[in-house]
């Protein structure tokens, strides 16, 4: 049963915790037979109280990984004004989190055998807080990037782990706990930016205090992950940071499936900061008006939310999620065409075609937990596919940018954008086939 978890299995994680195929929480206590010890008095409440709290803290985590970059865009102007910030600078900080997602991703399975996925993604979400309560107030443009650097290091960890979380506590829910998270993600994305410049105005007008406001947000989310953690020291007195002892690992760059998944889940990201970037001014140079067309983009973001809640329980259910790969990059093909053909008299259309397309990014996050056996293989996928695929959609935005301005018009970018689709429906396919990624790895002694 889901409800069953210790609290040893939710603040931990290593390759010593339970059969490699089988996570902590569903080991039956056969083994044990009659002379199992009697739990403690209190210790029924605290199991059937944990998993609520930890859906609680999931969904709270999963809100607070996109409002550090979401929130920054409505407030560009004055961060410039403010801090004396270039152009290039600004336009630079497009391309800064997917490469620091990159960077900071690739340390998430190291810290999570030393410390545990609990005491990693409750220290991610401090550094969120603490980033983006202090970058504002740094007073230089060095300072607001190197706190920005903070926050996105903290996001990086987190959006490697929480597929390990959902793997590890919750394995027979991945696709509604995928779900849910993906939906609280989207929803997250879609507040910040829609309410950044609201709350702005309500503080008085300074964009240091509506860019700091989103730091309470994830200092709620510290505190169950806290609880947690807390619960694991006192239960356990050897402490959650004993590094596991050397093992035979796998080589997760030699398994096909993990790179069909990077690159797809690359593709699908590169599509999604372009859409995030230049979908507005697609429309505003269209014709159509900006706050309409800032009303299109938030549309387009709002889609998500649902879907990203839906999709995931429905991949779940499927052996085999290429053709729901297919079916996402075919609405992501109608939409480009309809923006190339008819932008501003479809808009509404094209909006709604391309916030569906976009939901790509919950389906490659449920099939990274689908395509290991164990909770710790699915630490080494999603750290590998989240890295290089964060890596792969770099150049994207910046493309896109160089074209537009070199052809003065959003043809050869639109044409780009939709030639791109193409490569992400067919490793969709691959990375959607019914297999293992130990399976296909070669195994380092």
């Amino acid at each position: 049963m889901m409800l069953s978890m210790t609290d040893d299995s939710l603040a931990t994680l290593g390759p010593g915790t339970g059969a490699p195929d089988t996570p902590p929480e569903r080991h039956p206590a056969q083994g044990s037979g009659p002379a199992a010890a009697p739990e403690p008095a209190r210790a029924p409440a605290v199991r059937r109280g944990l998993p609520f709290l930890m859906v609680a803290g999931l969904a709270l985590a999963a809100l607070n990984l996109r409002p550090a970059i979401t929130s920054l865009g409505p407030l560009m102007e004055e961060v410039r004004s403010g801090l004396g910030m270039s152009a290039t600078v600004a336009g630079l900080l497009t391309s800064v989190p997917a490469l620091c997602f990159a960077v900071f991703g690739t340390a998430a399975p190291r810290l999570a055998r030393r410390f545990g996925p609990g005491a990693v993604v409750c220290a991610g979400m401090a550094a969120i807080a603490v980033g983006v309560v202090v970058r504002p107030y740094t007073g230089s443009t060095a300072g607001f990037l190197a706190a920005t650097a903070l926050a996105l290091a903290g996001i990086a960890v987190s959006n490697v782990l929480l597929p390990v979380v959902i793997k590890t506590w919750f394995p027979d829910r991945v696709g509604p706990l995928t779900g849910l998270y993906s939906m609280a993600l989207a929803l997250g994305s879609a507040l910040a930016a829609a309410l950044t410049v609201p709350v702005t105005a309500v503080l008085s007008g300074s964009w240091q205090s509506g860019l700091a406001v989103w730091a309470v947000l994830a200092v709620l989310a510290v505190l169950p992950w806290l609880t947690v953690v807390r619960g694991r020291r006192a239960a356990d007195g050897t402490g959650a940071g004993r590094p596991a002892a050397p093992a035979a690992t796998l080589r997760v760059s030699t398994s096909p499936t993990a790179w069909a998944l990077a690159v797809f889940f690359g593709l699908q990201a590169t599509a999604a900061y372009i859409t995030m970037g230049w979908m507005a001014q697609i429309f505003r140079d269209a014709g159509v008006p900006a706050g309409t067309a800032g009303v299109l983009l938030a549309v387009t973001m709002a889609i998500g939310i649902p879907l990203s809640f839906v999709l995931p329980r429905v991949a779940a259910r499927m052996r085999n999620q290429g053709p729901l790969a297919v079916g996402l990059g075919l609405c992501g093909l109608a939409g480009y065409a309809g923006l190339w053909l008819a932008p501003a008299s479809g808009a509404w259309v094209w909006t709604l075609l391309m916030g569906i397309s976009n939901c790509s990014f919950p389906l490659a996050l449920t099939m990274i937990g689908m395509r290991s056996r164990s909770a710790e293989g699915v630490v080494r996928l999603s750290a590998f596919v989240q890295s290089v695929g964060y890596l792969i959609s770099i150049p994207g935005p910046l493309l896109v940018a160089a074209l537009y301005q070199h052809s003065g018009g959003w043809g050869q970018p639109i044409a780009l954008m939709a030639g791109l689709m193409v490569p992400q429906m067919a490793v969709g396919m691959l990375a959607g086939r019914d297999r293992r990624m130990e399976d296909e790895a070669e195994v380092r002694h």
